[in-house]
């Protein structure tokens, strides 16, 4: 796996690449809890090239999210191909995120908060 980063207008965009499981999940969770250390967050995860998601990577996605909430800070994930989806859907995550269609979409939900 892969993670890249940006930042823009005061949002982190973090996009991993590949697959989020058991193996590679800790050196996401390190990468996200560094940038959600910032004071009232605003973090958008884009899954477009992620091709597989682990229970593993699912706690990650989790604990971002409780980290974020607790920093009063914004956090979407976007761009969820169907087997990525499939796996928040299957572990009933789909209404504890918010999840847009594409980056853009994901840019401006973060922005209006």
């Amino acid at each position: 796996m892969h993670i890249s980063q940006e930042q823009q207008n005061g949002i982190v965009v973090v996009a991993p690449r590949g697959r989020v499981d058991s193996t590679t999940a800790s050196a996401l969770d390190a990468h996200l809890m560094e940038v959600s250390k910032a004071a009232q967050p605003r973090i958008v995860v884009d899954f477009a090239e992620v091709e597989y998601i682990s229970s593993a990577g699912l706690r990650v996605m989790l604990t971002l999210a409780k980290r974020v909430r607790d920093a009063k800070g914004a956090l979407v994930i976007c761009s969820l191909g169907d087997a990525v989806r499939q796996v928040f859907e299957l572990a009933g995550f789909l209404p504890l995120f918010s999840i847009e269609g594409s980056r853009d979409g994901a840019d401006r939900a973060v922005a209006s908060r």
